[in-house]
């Protein structure tokens, strides 16, 4: 992992700062690799380049007792070319993880791992568990001054710019830094990811002693990890939902609903970063802010796919075959390749065979073969390549409020005139709400009901999919956010539209 320097200053938590080995977090935050994961970390903390911030503990070392090494279970060794000849016997040699676990805390790293090593790790757990951590996607817009009142200064969101900011890591954590609360202590880690064209920045935030009354003095301290993620040549940036970390180990427990609050400290945290980040990447006459894209999802591939860099941001669903560079066919051509599933006709082989058998197809089994055949090509024609399963790309849940009026009987105006029906009531008619999609002006009878969907499923668009597939949904007839072309997992329905939530709560 390549370093970077960080501007210092008191506020900023060092390094080399070191986390007690009796933390819980930290073997629950090393079980979440694999052993040789765990070996491989081991020899990368062992480099000539990471060991001056992560000095293994060594029997050369003054504070160390050798009358006492018989009966130490992981002897410590002199030197650290040894340690490394060391580890990488154990790569070769089969074990347990918690044997690997066991020997990095209560041997080699006895005094305890750095905030560097457990970043490290965590950025680690980050690569190999793709759905470890929860991110929601923010759109950097450019702020611009409102042409109507000049005079008061006002600042307005450009939605249409394209303009992405440019920052240098040191600068940005400089100006990341003024922003947050003078009795914080927080530490930064930037790292390049391994397959995704991201730069993620991990964010440990540790809690104000201020805000923690009521709590013993020898009470764990604890803080807050977030990611971020900054995708190449895309206006967007990828905030993570905050997660626990303890320094140490908590010695009493507090009496006054500690878990509650750790909730709302998390939450007021992440929201100090989403205020901060913009702050931070504005320069003079160059406002930015963040705007909600309503996205939230577990896989960080999906979101690179859907608001990272390239043509895919707004082509989703079937539009995506048009921002494919692979492929040449246009809407404009004048003759148009034709595939064998779209001729929907059966292959010589496959008749012949037919034939030999002596089948015949009944009129109910051929139209249900083309009914068959149908739904496939609409699902294709609203899909595209996407929505299907194993692409890695899927979305865990979607929440969706119908805000559109039922279409119910309405009473006709009984003193307009109207035709009366036989048994002398007056005409009746559908009531459809109004169309100019403000909400003003509806009828008061309009039934309008709380209805709310919520998608759950490993591949949510992958399952609507298969539903298409299967006649189940009407694919000619379905809204264009059930195939993703909106890109939104949180969003309100009116008048057949999808509209974004401020936040996750619908």
């Amino acid at each position: 992992m390549s370093r970077i320097q960080i501007p210092s200053k008191t506020r900023l938590l060092p390094s080399t700062q070191r986390v007690s080995p009796t933390s819980p977090s930290l073997p629950k935050l090393l079980s979440k690799l694999p052993r040789q994961s765990l070996i491989s970390l081991a020899l990368d903390w062992l480099s000539e380049e990471n060991l001056p911030l992560c000095p293994p503990f060594l029997s050369s070392t003054s504070d160390y007792d050798s009358d006492d090494g018989s009966s130490d279970f992981y002897p410590p060794l002199p030197t650290v070319e040894a340690l490394r000849q060391e580890y990488h016997s154990l790569l070769s040699q089969k074990g347990s993880k918690k044997d690997i676990i066991d020997r990095i805390l209560k041997g080699d790293w006895r005094k305890g791992l750095t905030l560097y090593q457990v970043a490290m790790v965590d950025l680690q757990v980050l690569y190999e568990s793709a759905s470890s951590v929860s991110w929601s996607a923010y759109r950097i817009a450019p702020l611009t001054a409102s042409a109507d009142d000049e005079e008061k200064e006002e600042e307005v969101v450009d939605k249409e710019s394209l303009r992405i900011p440019r920052f240098h890591p040191s600068s940005f954590l400089r100006a990341l830094q003024g922003e947050i609360l003078s009795d914080m202590k927080v530490h930064f880690t930037f790292d390049r990811h391994k397959a995704l064209p991201l730069l993620i920045l991990r964010v440990f935030l540790l809690d104000s002693p201020y805000g923690n009354t009521g709590t013993s003095s020898k009470e764990a301290t604890m803080g807050k990890v977030v990611f971020v993620s900054f995708p190449d040549g895309s206006p967007h940036i990828f905030i993570s939902k905050a997660s626990t970390f303890t320094l140490a180990a908590a010695a009493t427990i507090a009496s006054n609903g500690g878990q509650a609050r750790g909730a709302g400290e998390s939450k007021s945290l992440r929201t100090l970063l989403v205020e901060g980040i913009p702050k931070a990447l504005s320069r003079p006459r160059e406002r930015v802010t963040l705007l909600s894209t309503n996205l939230t999802t577990k896989n960080l591939e999906g979101m690179v796919h859907r608001k990272g860099g390239g043509r895919q941001n707004f082509a989703g669903g079937g539009w995506g075959g048009y921002a494919d560079e692979k492929r040449k066919e246009s809407p404009l051509d004048t003759v148009m390749p034709k595939t064998a599933e779209e001729e929907g006709s059966e292959t010589e082989t496959e008749g012949r065979q037919k034939r030999e058998r002596g089948h015949i197809i009944g009129r109910a089994e051929r139209e249900e073969e083309q009914a068959r055949r149908r739904a496939k090509k609409v699902a294709k024609a609203r899909f595209g390549d996407t929505g299907k399963m194993g692409d890695g790309k899927g979305v865990e849940r979607v929440d969706i409020v119908l805000e559109d009026p039922f279409k119910g009987p309405r009473r006709g105006n009984p003193k307009g005139g109207g035709d009366k029906g036989a048994d002398g009531d007056g005409d009746v008619e559908m009531g459809d709400g109004d169309d100019s999609g403000n909400g003003e002006g509806e009828g008061e009878d309009d039934f309008r009901p709380n209805v709310r969907l919520t998608f759950h499923g490993s591949h949510v668009f992958a399952g609507i999919r298969q539903f298409v597939e299967a006649g189940i949904i009407d694919g000619e007839k379905m809204p264009g956010w059930m195939t993703d072309e909106e890109g939104v997992t949180v969003g309100a329905v009116r008048h057949g539209r999808i509209r974004g939530n401020k936040g996750s709560g619908v």
